[in-house]
């Protein structure tokens, strides 16, 4: 058991106060939990004690040079021999989940394991990465760790449903004054993120420093300082993040509030990731689906907010915001997940698809080994939407389908893709977690209108098959109320379960291209995006500058007309004549300075005007342009947006949006979006514009 600790915990219900733990080759403090009491204490306590047992007084303790993790709370260990059916050794760590419950007693109410004023500080990998259960923390301090500290429920459910993990009051910092000495066998040395001076890191050289790390959930953050994260360019610093390479569920009601951010640029307060080192490849189904609920806009200056990673178009809608250096976006909205466990096979991929972003599907590979009898997936979906799920083999003949964050009457409307002549048996069930007991509610019978679907009765549902299309449907609809941090009703988990009768020989189950355009959906926003907090409300110097381009044209009956503008927060600016507009913004305050119309009567002719006033823009400048109408699309004059960071190569359709950045560098968010019929560009930007220095 490679598991060596200054403090081994098997019985959460002692007093630890005023401890320190240090230089352990794996972690300070661990409370790992012996399903069944051995030693001494051996046939004490009914099995499952330690699991559920309150914990004890844990206070005023420190860890620090600790190789894994300055405290975990997880594991369980194997407390019995060796066996021909279990060859794993006494003591060999396996799975183990705390969650505290009064009297040991997990049907009895919970109560929470409270830590208090923990310092943390130079631990190689972890500050402290703790699972529940009710485990909050308060008025607790992390510092110089690789990861100050992830919280963790479950993989698929938090293990105690209705509890969640908590930290107030508490102070993370990236980088303190605390350096440490250069020596020859220290190879983890190098530049701070703030001054560039040399210091030890944690890890390696380049990896990714977080405050928080997100991982499963619910987690709730309030009132915490953040001080001295900052990233370099080839160092993906950030005070909040995601855990990395993560094959497993991301809960959108992880929560943020009254956060505070104290020497950390804003384009390192977030980071969603991006392929390479330590990411990876950043595909696994846990790395596209992270999100989390900026409740009072503290972290996105949206308060209210949700902020995704920048490709989930799941849950993205037209009016979502960009932040190119976060690889996020912000987005507001109704949101909750499905679980769906697929047997016979359980080794395929799954593809979905929202119907008002059909062409944005989203491929998820499954959680689980390829050895397992099911296989897994659990996006975040958008309430109030219609979605089409399809396999890259023939589909499974059994599907369960869990509502996960489902509030009663929320609903979602799903065609599931199988081969023509499938029959088919659905029925509604709902499993309680805790007692491990399964009871029908329903049975769904087959109607030839879709409109049927609507009508759901607590014991009666209806189903549509369109045959032509290979699609079922369903509407799934929660019929039960749901406590507020719990996954599932209060009823237990509500489920739809389907049995296919498939026919032998059959195909891939991809029904995308019969599918749309026949049940394309037009993009709408349910939930208005909240408005930006003002500069008099905003905490810190720096802030997020937010810029709409958008150029399309609109008909109106038998009249035709093209519509164009560029925003900056909030002011917007027509374009009333065929040509481009540019709009130019002090980079270092965020405040325009000057807006120009050149008419296609001069983009037509010699650029000596455009070049000139390209070449008279002040360095360090943002430049934002638009296009109306036929304007001249090639010609010399394009060259210009070259000097504004555009890639060479590039080719002007009718519409044309465009960001760019007269400087010495090109920042991440330079973006070109050209098109026939329409450019939309929705962004926040980092406001002053800085240059991230090397590694």
């Amino acid at each position: 058991c490679s598991a060596v600790s200054t403090f081994w915990i098997a019985n959460p219900h002692n007093n630890l106060i005023n401890c320190a733990a240090a230089g352990s080759e794996e972690t300070g403090f661990w409370f790992v939990l012996h399903h069944v009491p051995t030693g001494p204490s051996a046939g004490m306590y009914s099995p499952g004690y330690s699991e559920h047992v309150p914990m004890g007084k844990f206070s005023n303790n420190r860890a620090h040079s600790n190789y894994r993790a300055g405290m975990i709370i997880d594991n369980g260990v194997k407390t019995t021999p060796a066996s021909a059916k279990d060859k794993r050794p006494i003591l060999t760590l396996i799975s183990g989940r705390y969650s505290p419950h009064k009297d040991a007693d997990p049907l009895k109410p919970r109560e929470p394991a409270i830590i208090e004023r923990f310092i943390a500080y130079k631990n190689q990998d972890h500050g402290a990465w703790l699972r529940g259960g009710d485990v909050w923390l308060d008025d607790c301090q992390f510092a110089d760790n690789g990861i100050g500290l992830t919280l963790a429920s479950g993989g698929t459910f938090p293990h105690d449903d209705g509890s969640k993990q908590e930290i107030k009051n508490s102070l993370f910092v990236g980088e303190s004054g605390n350096l440490g000495t250069e020596t020859t066998d220290n190879e983890i040395w190098g530049p701070g993120g703030l001054d560039h001076r040399g210091r030890t890191l944690p890890i390696g050289p380049d990896f990714p420093i977080r405050g928080i790390q997100f991982y499963d959930g619910p987690i709730n953050v309030q009132n915490c300082t953040f001080r001295k994260f900052a990233a370099l360019d080839g160092r993906h610093t950030s005070a909040l993040a995601f855990r990395l390479n993560n094959a497993w569920q991301s809960c959108p009601n992880n929560n943020v509030t009254d956060i505070h951010f104290e020497d950390v640029p804003i384009t390192s307060r977030v980071f969603f990731g991006e392929p390479g080192p330590w990411f990876n490849d950043l595909d696994m189904d846990g790395d596209k689906t992270s999100v989390f609920h900026d409740v009072d806009g503290s972290v996105s200056e949206y308060p209210g907010s949700y902020l995704i990673k920048e490709d989930n178009w799941l849950i993205k809608h037209p009016d979502c915001i960009d932040v190119p250096d976060w690889r996020g976006s912000i987005c507001s909205g109704h949101f909750a997940q499905i679980y769906i466990q697929a047997y016979k096979p359980a080794n395929l991929k799954m593809k979905i698809i929202k119907n008002d972003y059909h062409n944005h599907p989203l491929y998820l590979e499954g959680a689980l080994s390829k050895s397992t009898h099911y296989q897994q997936y659990q996006p975040v979906v958008t309430l109030r939407k219609g979605y089409t799920i399809h396999w890259d083999k023939t589909a499974p003949e059994e599907l369960a389908i869990w509502l996960i964050n489902f509030n009663k009457n929320d609903w979602i409307q799903v065609g599931f893709c199988y081969p023509k002549g499938t029959t088919f048996s659905i029925l509604s069930d709902i499993h309680n977690r805790l007692l491990k007991k399964t009871y029908k509610t329903g049975t769904f019978y087959r109607t030839s209108q879709m409109e049927k679907l609507e009508h759901r009765y607590p014991s009666k549902g209806y189903y549509y098959w369109d045959e032509d299309t290979g699609l079922l449907f369903l509407k799934l609809k929660a019929q039960n109320e749901k406590d507020k941090f719990a996954f599932c009703s209060v009823k237990g988990c509500e489920r739809i379960r389907i049995k296919a009768v498939i026919p032998k020989m059959a195909g891939v189950s991809d029904c995308e291209a019969v599918a749309y355009p026949k049940y394309t959906e037009t993009p709408i926003v349910e939930v208005p995006m909240p408005k930006k907090l003002s500069s008099a409300q905003l905490k810190t110097k720096d802030h997020l500058l937010e810029v709409k381009i958008e150029t399309y044209k609109k008909q109106y009956f038998h009249l035709k007309d093209d519509f164009a503008y560029i925003e900056v927060d909030g002011v917007r600016f027509f374009l009333t004549d065929e040509g481009i507009q540019l709009v130019v913004i002090d980079g270092h305050h965020g405040k325009v300075v000057d807006r120009v119309t050149f008419k296609n009567s001069i983009l037509q002719g010699i650029p000596a005007q455009i070049e000139n006033y390209v070449n008279n823009i002040k360095d360090h400048s943002i430049v934002l342009l638009t296009s109306k109408g036929r304007f001249i699309s090639r010609g010399p004059w394009t060259k210009v947006l070259e000097k504004l960071g555009a890639e060479e190569g590039f080719r002007l359709k009718e519409k044309v949006a465009f960001v760019g950045f007269k400087g010495s560098f090109r920042p991440v968010w330079v973006k070109l979006v050209t098109n026939e019929d329409s450019a939309k560009i929705y962004q926040a930007l980092p406001i002053p514009v800085v240059k991230k220095m090397k590694l």
